[in-house]
């Protein structure tokens, strides 16, 4: 059996008996081993643990009603798993072993999950292209020498490479979108406090979110079943109870009849290359085609989204990254004569340059004389955003837009531009600024075969629609299907 199979078949092979836990994760493991020296998608594989935890569950009888029986699954590697190495992508953390297991770690392997191992991100999720972590570049695997997007490249690469059937990320302003998009498979974020944040290593607090890649919606609805709810131990954790996902994708069966489908026509006018707009015209047709009425919505604030997502969330970084100070863990310069050299020489050494650079304006913001103007005035028009938000919501039930302006470009194109580099997140940082559910599904190839990514964003909690709208248009449309020249060819998504 081949890792390609989707979650739902993995599951259903393994319940069945026609295969067993152990021989999916030795086919995952292997892929990985074939593959990954070309990707970089991981940085820590754990195979002796991954077969163990699959054997057990290959001698469990109460195994039928696991949703997630044997599935092989990948995470961020700014996930807390206790007795593994997680880095954050950071020399700073290259040595860390946490004590315990973040909240959907627990609850991955308490639904039959079994980990594989931690994939390559940016420096503490600051980036756009993974190539800001401290151990190196991930490729795309539509094209080598293309960035997978960031900052959770890693779990992007690795779904598309078809290495697991679902990966975790975590997006702050599209970590998990952008590269979904560039890397032609489904990434969802979740609504702020629909999934648990306890044991994510934080980058930037009111925005950070846990979300799944996968192959499909359906896939992605699987895992939202399984990590979504309500945990004591997060004080954003929503105490709303999430809707069933995978059956409000099977009742709904791709119709869209009395569905309203927003577009923001004034905010795509600039930028966007011509392959996804086209590709963009094109999806909306197919949406239309299954019932959805298509109306024109306004965000005016939103052509502010970037500079606002860049004051709050580097005020943010700033704040969390404090503790990172060489005293109580992570990594201490050994050549430091007095304490201030010591937390000098530590930072400036175990940060790396796009993680400085956030620190040094998050620190300027906050700064006195500069609060009011900067930050205070950030959060002032984030407010505005997220009301252009809901009255936009008045009259449709979701907005699309494309994910990204551009197809993914050029490792090392962006690296010494960074306004060029966050511009690419500029349909996505909005959803993130209101709290809101966004996915990306694939919707078309450039001439060149690199993936084009479509974005359906929702309300606040109303996860489901959104993950309704995406399964609907991937059910009549083939790009789901497309893969990579290195992923290995099945009849099977």
């Amino acid at each position: 059996m081949q890792p390609p199979f989707t979650a739902t078949d993995v599951r259903e092979a393994v319940a069945s008996g026609r295969t067993s836990a152990v021989e999916v994760c030795r086919a995952a493991l292997a892929r990985i081993a074939d593959a990954d020296g070309a990707l970089g998608a991981f940085r820590t594989v754990t195979a002796d643990r991954a077969l163990a935890r699959a054997a057990e569950l290959d001698a469990r009888s109460d195994r039928a009603d696991l949703p997630l029986l044997g599935v092989p699954i990948a995470l961020k590697d700014n996930m807390c798993t206790r007795g593994v190495v997680t880095t954050a992508g950071s020399r700073m953390l290259a040595e860390y072993v946490p004590p315990y297991d973040a909240a959907v770690v627990t609850r991955l392997e308490a639904a039959g999950a079994v980990i594989v191992g931690k994939t390559n991100c940016d420096e503490f999720a600051m980036g756009s292209s993974t190539e800001n972590s401290a151990f190196g570049p991930t490729r795309n695997p539509w094209a080598l020498d293309r960035t997978p997007g960031g900052s959770s490249g890693g779990s992007a690469a690795a779904v598309a490479a078809r290495l697991v059937p679902l990966a975790l990320g975590s997006d702050t302003g599209g970590s998990i979108r952008q590269p979904a998009g560039f890397c032609g498979i489904v990434g969802f974020k979740p609504s702020y406090g629909r999934v648990s944040r306890y044991g994510l290593i934080a980058f930037a607090s009111s925005l950070d979110q846990i979300g799944p890649f996968a192959t499909s919606a359906a896939d992605a609805a699987v895992a939202m079943d399984v990590i979504a709810g309500h945990d004591p131990r997060d004080s954003t954790a929503s105490r709303v109870p999430p809707p069933p996902f995978v059956r409000t994708l099977v009742e709904a069966a791709g119709d869209l009849r009395g569905m309203r489908v927003g577009v923001p026509w004034g905010f795509l006018t600039e930028g966007v290359e011509p392959d996804v707009m086209r590709a963009f015209e094109a999806a909306l047709d197919v949406v239309r085609d299954r019932g959805a009425e298509i109306a024109d919505v306004a965000l005016p604030h939103s052509v502010h989204a970037i500079p606002v997502y860049y004051i709050i969330a580097t005020a943010e970084a700033s704040s969390n990254l404090a503790r990172y100070d060489g005293v109580r863990y992570g990594f201490r310069t050994g050549d430091a004569r007095t304490l201030a050299e010591m937390y000098d020489r530590t930072r400036g050494s175990g940060f790396g340059r796009e993680v400085k650079r956030r620190i040094m304006l998050g620190t300027y913001v906050l700064s006195a004389g500069y609060y009011d103007a900067y930050y205070l005035k950030a959060q002032q028009v984030r407010t505005l955003i997220r009301r252009d938000y809901d009255a936009a919501f008045a009259g449709v039930d979701v907005i699309a837009m494309p994910t990204s302006p551009t197809a993914a470009f050029r490792l090392g194109e962006r690296i010494e531009d960074p306004v060029q580099m966050y511009l690419s997140d500029v349909f996505t940082v909005s959803a993130n600024l209101a709290g809101l559910p966004a996915i990306t599904v694939p919707c078309g190839l450039t001439a060149d075969r690199l993936p084009i990514g479509l974005q359906f964003t929702g309300r606040a909690l109303d996860d489901a629609t959104v993950l309704r709208v995406a399964d609907a248009f991937e059910r009549v449309t083939s790009w789901s299907s497309e893969r990579p020249a290195m992923a290995p060819s099945s009849t099977s998504r």
